[in-house]
């Protein structure tokens, strides 16, 4: 009986084991972010230059914008003037504590 419960228990385990695996921030910020915002967050990228994205790793940047808003740009994108997204949102693709995890890796 022990030896079954054991058993139970370990395949259990390893049924939830890719949940423990979830992405990082930093893994979420190479698949989402780094295409137009750059590896390092300058924003120094073909994409990044065409959109004017502001360079990240600025201090004057980051005090520009709160947690609030950083998060509110992940959830629901950045559109410009006209409409249009200039960055798409990924609240539906990215779990809510990612996408917190995601402003904490940008700060």
């Amino acid at each position: 009986m022990k030896t079954r419960a054991i058993l139970l228990l370990t395949t259990l385990g390893l049924g939830l084991a890719p949940v423990a695996g979830a992405a990082t921030p930093r893994e979420n910020w190479e698949q989402h972010c780094a295409k137009c915002h750059g590896a390092d967050g300058s924003g120094n990228t073909r994409l990044g230059t065409l959109l004017k994205i502001h360079d990240l790793t600025k201090a004057e940047v980051q005090a520009s914008f709160t947690d609030a808003a950083a998060r509110t740009a992940i959830e629901d994108g950045v559109k410009d003037s006209t409409g249009r997204f200039t960055m798409n949102p990924y609240g539906a693709k990215l779990a809510e504590e990612d996408r917190d995890a995601l402003v904490a890796f940008v700060r």
